[in-house]
This record gives C-alpha cells, structure tokens and sequence, in this order.
C-alpha cells in the first residue's frame, strides 16, 4: 500500500513525483526528529534572501499542516487566509477525531497540548427515535470485521434479520479498494442504488444507513457517491472495530489547536496574513511557473505555492483569475459543489438529560441531516452549569440557510424535541447561530472526475484538501491534513531542499479482507481477458 523505507514513508500517488530524488532515504535522522517532534532546522541558518520561499493559501488542517513541515525545514513560509479566520474551511461546527486519525494525534503530541475528551460513547436517531447507540468499541472483545461492528453495536429497533441483510455489501467493500480504477467503478452510481443492488433491507436503509450518510458525507444518500460511500464506510466503520471510536475537543477547535498551532509556527518565522483573499496569479511564460500571488493590490512572491482552501473559495478564486481559468484541471473544479451548513448554540432555562455528549439524527422528511452535542459533558467552559447548553450543527442546510435567527430556533426545536426528553418543556435563554454557505465538500454521484490531484499543470503549485485526490485512504480532518504534509512533500521535491514528512498509512487490511481483495483482483483480472467484457456499460 505504501512505498517506504526503514524510517521513511510515501503514499503510492507520492513515489512517483518523487524518483528524481536521489539520497533521500539516508535522511532518516531527519525523519525521525519531525516524528518526534523536532525537524531538519538545519536550513534555519540561511539568510531569508536564500532561503526559499513558500506561500500557501489556506489556514485549515491542510494549510497549516502543509506550512508546519516547510517551516521544519527551514523555509520562508507565509500563510495567507481570506478572511474565514484560522482554521477555515475546517473548523465547521463540532467534528469528531475518530481513533484512526493517527496523524493529527501524532500532531497534537508534537504540539504538546491536551485538546481531547476521553474515548465517547454516541447514538443515532431517526425521526421515529433512538435507533442505535454506539460503544468504546476498543474496550470490547475484538471479532473481526464486519462481525464486531454488528454484534457490539446496540440496534434499538432493528431486527436481527435487517441487519443480515448489510452483510451482501461486504462483497462492494472488498471490490472497493480506493484505487483510480474503483473510484471510477463506483463513483457515477448513487449510494442508494448501491445498497439497492447489494439487497440492502427497506428499513435498514432508511432507519441506519441514510442517515448515517446524512451526517457522513453531509446529503441524503441519493446524492452522494457510491464510492464515497464506500470509503468512508470501510475507513471509519469497517475496516477495523475500534476505528468508530471518537473523541472531541474540549472546547472550540480553534481555542484548543488551531490557536496554539499558530503560535508554534509564528515562533518558527511563519508569517500570517489575515483578511488577504487571492484574485490571481502572475506567471513566468518561459517556465510556466507562478511567481507572484496577487491579492487585490498586494503581490507577494513565491518559488512554490500550495493552495488549501475549500471547493467554493477555489471556484471564486478561479472566477476571478486569468491564469487559472485558462487551465482544464482548474475549469473542471467549477463542476464541484459544496453544501450549506447552519450551526445552532443554545442555552437552555433548565437542565435536559441528553444520554450521550454526542448523537446523530435524520430522516426529518429528507430535508438535512443533524449532529448535535451536549457541552455541558465534552466543553470544559460549560461543565458544572445548572443549566443545558447544547449545539446542533445541520447539513444540506440550504433551506435554513436564509431564515432569520428566530425562524431558525422555531423550526429546529422540534426536530431535536423528537430525540431529546423534555425539551419542549425548555425555554432558550440564550443563542448563537452560525451559516456556513457551501460550507463543506459534496461528493456527488460522478463528482471523482472533475477533483484535482496534488499536482497542477504549474509545475510549482500543489493542492491540498479534504476534495484532493489522494491513496492514502483517511477521511475528513485527518485528510485535510494528510495532504497537507503530502503537498509540503511536494514541495520539498520540487524545490530540493529539506526532508520529507513521514505520513503515517492507515491500519493494513485484516488478513481475511486482505486476501479476499488478492482473489478479487484476480478474478477481475480474468474477467478483463473474456472477449467483449468491455463491451457492455460497467
């Protein structure tokens, strides 16, 4: 799955850009120090008119992962942020660090900071009520996959013989195994004909699986990727039992890491610049390379770049600039699409019993699906309170999106009333409501064709985001950040200067997926000889 040495590791879409290279695998004292928490300083003697120069656009887990290595190794990085603040496009409502993050975990020890709650027991709810309550799977006897998931996980209503009916699926999830090939397999199919064509039951679609989906991939599983789907399944559910295991900040995202996140890189040289928001590129026509970042009236020069922002700021970036709309694999972006966000902060006049500091809900009539938090038990700040104070975050929110802070909180609370005892009686004494417009990545059924990879056609500038095509296999934050350090990588090689971050791969297969996937390959590989299999639409 990965290309590595004893002390050095490479995402298979990485080793390639990276065989002009020559020596780097006797950089492992270099390696070892960024894993423990230092890095390659040794450039930091330069002078700043040597060193090399690097701008990246975006301050979320991308573009401060990205900036964070450079800085380790010695070059000048300046972070430029369009005004959504640290940690935009990312820090959208309440997310959850789930057990195979092992990357930002690995961050967060370098950074020598505590941000997490304990491991988090969670539940699901339907419009009918609570439908499953989820463990600590880690503290449980470990069966392998998918057995643990559906012996531990406590079903409410479900039958016994609806949960059979998701064991055909396994036969996608082998088939699935996140190369270029099955992304294009899977990717034009919706996530219900998916479950559909694999003899998913009525009810455990629409109880489990559509809402599950509905706060996963953030849109009713008619509009999302088969593929997607399957990924995101596989990375978070299936792949290993604990991998469903999660912990929270204890407080804001931004207070608990991103703030002190961006201390430890100011202290580094990193320059911040807030509030600069990028019109276009200017561009040396014999290398084809970007020299400048134009931001409105201010250019800042550059020998390599790294864009980290979100689908929509991309879209308006390319908009409004001369050089990226003349390129294809930056018009094809204007054929993505994101999904609006509302966040709701309520202060309650009275204590409400919520069972479980976290939960998911959907099925209120397909309009969004919906995660909301009890800060009493994961925020420190609310702990102790007499009062509840709770947060529910509502995806595929377009049709909140434009109503007024108190239609908001009237078409909410009885939503949450449906989940949560006794909160009709409740009153809201307090509020804060936040819109995030195309605030999150939609993986669209056939979206895979129109995303980028981590190069461009401008041989010194590099993508990196949640939407960025990559083998790697982690979703949402940790993949953000994941190619972060693979665009930093990137740069590294291009520039020939310093070391490369060591990407932590995900868990390895079980042995029996492991071998099932070698068999499938195999018969796919057969198959692919019979004279006109490529005759007929796959």
């Amino acid at each position: 799955m990965l290309a590595m040495s004893k002390w050095f590791m490479l995402t298979p879409c990485m080793s390639n850009i990276y065989n002009k290279r020559v020596g780097f695998s006797g950089r492992a004292d270099s390696v070892r120090a960024h894993v423990e928490g230092g890095g390659d300083n040794n450039n930091n003697s330069k002078s700043n008119e040597k060193r090399k120069k690097v701008v990246v656009v975006g301050s979320g887990w991308a573009g401060l992962g990205a900036a964070h290595h450079l800085c380790n190794q010695g070059f000048d990085v300046t972070v430029l942020d369009g005004g959504g603040g640290i940690g935009s496009p990312d820090n959208v409502g309440i997310q959850g660090f789930w057990y195979p993050y092992k990357n930002i975990f690995s961050l967060v020890d370098e950074l020598g900071i505590k941000p997490f709650t304990s491991w988090t027991r969670s539940a699901q709810y339907s419009g009918e009520g609570l439908e499953v309550e989820f463990p600590v799977y880690q503290e449980l006897p470990q069966l392998p996959t998918p057995f643990g998931t559906l012996y531990h996980t406590q079903f409410v209503r479900l039958p016994f013989v609806d949960r059979l009916s998701s064991l055909p699926l396994m036969a996608a999830v082998i088939d699935f195994d996140n190369t270029d090939v099955a992304w294009k397999k899977y990717d034009s199919i919706t996530a219900r004909e998916l479950f559909k064509q694999f003899g998913c039951s009525e009810r455990l679609y629409q109880d489990i699986f559509s809402p599950l989906l509905q706060v996963g991939l953030f849109a009713p599983a008619e509009q999302c990727s088969a593929a997607a789907t399957l990924g995101l399944l596989y990375y978070l559910i299936l792949a290993h039992q604990k991998h469903f295991d999660v912990v929270f900040c204890r407080g804001t995202t931004t207070e608990k890491i991103f703030e002190p996140w961006v201390e430890s890189l100011k202290a580094k040289g990193c320059e911040m610049l807030e509030g600069k928001t990028v019109t276009d590129f200017n561009v040396n026509e014999e290398t084809g390379c970007i020299t400048e970042i134009v931001c409105g009236k201010e250019t800042y020069n550059a020998d390599a770049v790294i864009l980290a922002v979100g689908i929509a700021t991309l879209q308006e970036t390319i908009k409004k600039s001369a050089a990226l709309c003349k390129r294809g694999d930056f018009l094809r972006v204007l054929n993505l699409a994101a999904i609006d966000v509302v966040t709701v902060k309520l202060r309650l006049d009275r204590k409400v019993f919520i069972p479980n500091p976290s939960n998911a809900c959907a099925g209120f009539n397909d309009l969004f699906g919906c995660t909301f938090f009890d800060l009493n038990a994961i925020h420190d700040a609310h702990k102790g309170e007499t009062e509840t104070v709770l947060e529910a975050d509502f995806y595929h929110a377009n049709h909140l999106l434009p109503l007024k802070d108190d239609l908001v909180i009237e078409r909410v609370m009885p939503y949450l009333s449906k989940c949560i005892n006794g909160l009709e009686k409740a009153n809201v004494v307090d509020k804060e409501i936040r819109r995030f417009p195309k605030g999150l990545s939609h993986f669209f059924p056939g979206s895979y064709k129109y995303m980028m990879r981590g190069s461009t056609s401008f041989p010194n500038l590099f993508m990196a985001g949640d939407w960025i095509i990559t083998r790697q296999g982690s979703w949402s934050q940790e993949k953000s950040y994941v190619t972060g350090l693979e665009a930093a990588n990137r740069v590294v090689d291009y520039l020939e200067e310093g070391s490369f971050a060591r990407v932590i791969p995900v868990e390895e297969d079980e042995p029996h997926i492991e071998a099932l996937r070698n068999l499938n390959r195999r018969l796919n590989e057969i198959l692919s000889q019979v004279p006109l299999s490529g005759y007929f639409l796959q």
